[in-house]
């Protein structure tokens, strides 16, 4: 049965995911098709969901607990950006997090300095920065990251995009819908209503 082969594969990908023996999902769904002797592969999005339950299995409360300290500790470097259009995306917000997960807030500025001065004026612990170029249907977009640390120790990745792509609809390649993330007043409210609260397709 096709169904029954992709879901095993899915299991497994994300299984070889969750204990870090792979990194990406092409290279886990490949090899988890390996393992199992079939080519039948399933979606980056049926790969994620096997990957949140078992997350769920492994991490139960504490997972819920560190998922509300993510969001809040997101909130609060939000807050600190509040004039560049910060949302905050990934599994932070998805509500999909597991052990190593961080924090992944995009940002809209066309000078990159500024976000770090704030940063570092705020005493935010920044370890790197670096510039990351894609090319996506002929265009090319530059994005500029700045790799921090929380003070609870979580990784937090804020990726400063120029202000002319504020807005522009992105498509996720995890799950297939749009990217659409928390801004600071949803971000809250998600907080004083259902900080647990997970963000997937229907």
């Amino acid at each position: 049965m096709p169904e029954d082969l992709k879901r095993r594969v899915a299991c497994e990908a994300a299984t070889l995911l969750y204990f870090g023996i792979e990194k990406e999902y092409k290279q886990a769904k490949d090899k988890a098709a390996q393992t199992l002797g079939t080519h039948f592969l399933p979606s980056n999005f049926e790969i994620a969901l096997e990957l949140d339950k078992i997350a769920e299995e492994n991490e139960g409360d504490k997972r819920k607990a560190r998922l509300i300290e993510m969001r809040q500790e997101a909130l609060n470097a939000m807050n600190l950006l509040s004039a560049y259009m910060p949302v905050l995306i990934g599994s932070v917000w998805r509500g999909t997090i597991r052990v190593g997960s961080d924090i992944d807030i995009a940002v809209y500025a066309d000078d990159t300095e500024n976000i770090l001065t704030i940063l570092r004026a705020c005493n935010v612990k920044v370890t790197q920065t670096t510039w990351t170029t894609v090319n996506k249907k002929g265009a090319t977009l530059e994005s500029f990251h700045i790799y921090a640390q929380t003070p609870s120790k979580h990784g937090l990745e804020i990726v400063v995009r120029s202000t002319e792509e504020a807005g522009k609809k992105r498509r996720c390649e995890t799950f297939g819908d749009e990217l659409v993330g928390l801004n600071i007043k949803e971000l809250k409210k998600v907080l004083a209503t259902n900080p647990t609260q997970q963000f997937l397709p229907k």
